[in-house]
């Protein structure tokens, strides 16, 4: 379990060291949590745990954030980025859905899924798929990460945190520190995640697609 205690940056050069916030799993420590959310607030990229394996993630609303994410990870603007919400009551402001696709969500919700959807005209176009104009949206299961949002207050951007060229996620604090020394702001550490990735649905047609079976059962969603 992780010491309920910030770790200021250190290393050889200490400016590009990312922070590390020691976040107790079941206690977050509200202070420490508005350091990160000042920092998300400042266009900065950090690495956080979810309920499935870690993510990095920056403010919504910021371009500039939103670009050195994708280089970070990676990615074009093809690759389907994730909003992460504190609960369904921010679903209307990004995603169109009708009353079956809602149940859907309500039954697995919060937990280790990742649903695209169609994207609302609130969605900065930049964010939505170019040709498909969808979106990712997840609410996760993770109590530190709740507590970020919350304080917050508004949805995150996401991408799980794989290393370009490799297929598993990042799990350890102190090896993402390092390897992301001087590409993004600061890390939170609550302890390990489960380092399985999201189940991954697509709920734009007629009938629910699962695009990958991950974490999240597909029973929850009578698939």
């Amino acid at each position: 379990m992780p010491c309920c205690r910030h770790v200021k940056p250190r290393g050889s050069d200490n400016s590009a060291m990312p922070q590390l916030f020691e976040i107790h799993p079941d206690n977050p420590q509200p202070r420490l949590l508005k350091q990160a959310t000042a920092l998300l607030d400042k266009g900065e990229v950090l690495a956080v745990p979810t309920d499935s394996s870690y993510a990095l993630v920056c403010h919504l609303d910021d371009k500039a954030a939103a670009d050195k994410l994708r280089r970070i990870r990676g990615v074009d603007d093809k690759h389907h980025l994730t909003l992460l919400c504190r609960d369904l009551s921010e679903l209307a402001n990004y995603a169109r859905v009708d009353n079956q696709q809602f149940r859907r969500l309500k039954a697995a919700t919060p937990g280790a899924y990742t649903f695209i959807l169609e994207a609302s005209k609130e969605v900065p176009r930049r964010l939505s798929h170019p040709s498909r104009k969808t979106i990712g949206l997840r609410v996760p299961d993770h109590k530190v990460l709740q507590e970020l949002l919350a304080l917050h207050s508004t949805p995150l951007l996401a991408t799980t945190l794989i290393a370009p060229g490799e297929t598993e996620p990042l799990n350890d604090a102190e090896e993402i520190r390092e390897r992301y020394k001087g590409r993004i702001a600061a890390v939170i550490d609550a302890g390990a995640c489960p380092r399985e990735p999201t189940t991954v649905v697509d709920l734009t047609g007629s009938d629910p697609v699962v695009i990958r079976e991950g974490l999240g059962s597909l029973a929850m969603l009578g698939l």
